[in-house]
């Protein structure tokens, strides 16, 4: 069954590993609406330190995050589903900054030997499992959010999250 919603943005958030990618995609799937996946806008400087295990820091996340603002204004009257690490509430403030249609926040949460299991079995992806660490120590949870743990299937995450979007 397709649940038919206003447009909007929703913004899947959460350390590396918790699902982002996947439960992003199949909900804009479900919403009939374009997925994002911060992770493809990182600028080669970025990745190359992930892949050094060097956490980032707000400079280089800056400009980053300027580009995401970008794409989730250029999908406001469309909607779009961006799955983005937000670990901060300065970098969530940045992302949706000028955007003039309904934000929801989307919190992915696990703890963090879950989520360390599911980062050493993942294959082809620059953030490396020494870095959900740092991760964590840069969380800052989300008030305004709908928050699920990520214990469940792809499948359920998906349903409690379109339940509970207005």
């Amino acid at each position: 069954m397709t649940v038919e919603l206003e447009k909007k943005i929703v913004f899947v958030m959460g350390v590396s590993g918790v699902g982002k990618t996947s439960v992003g995609r199949q909900l804009a799937s479900e919403l009939s609406m374009t997925f994002i996946d911060a992770d493809d806008y990182h600028p080669p400087a970025n990745i190359e330190k992930m892949r050094q295990a060097i956490p980032l820091n707000d400079i280089d996340r800056q400009p980053w995050l300027g580009k995401l603002n970008e794409l989730a204004k250029n999908h406001i009257k469309s909607g779009c589903v961006m799955a983005c690490s937000a670990l901060k509430q300065a970098y969530r403030s940045q992302l949706i900054q000028s955007i003039e249609t309904e934000v929801t926040w989307v919190y992915l949460k696990g703890d963090y030997d879950q989520i360390l299991d599911r980062m050493k079995n993942r294959k082809d992806h620059f953030m490396d499992s020494v870095m959900l660490k740092s991760q964590f120590e840069a969380l800052e949870e989300p008030e305004n959010a709908i928050k699920i743990d990520i214990k469940e299937s792809i499948d359920g995450i998906v349903q409690k999250i379109k339940s509970q979007l207005k």
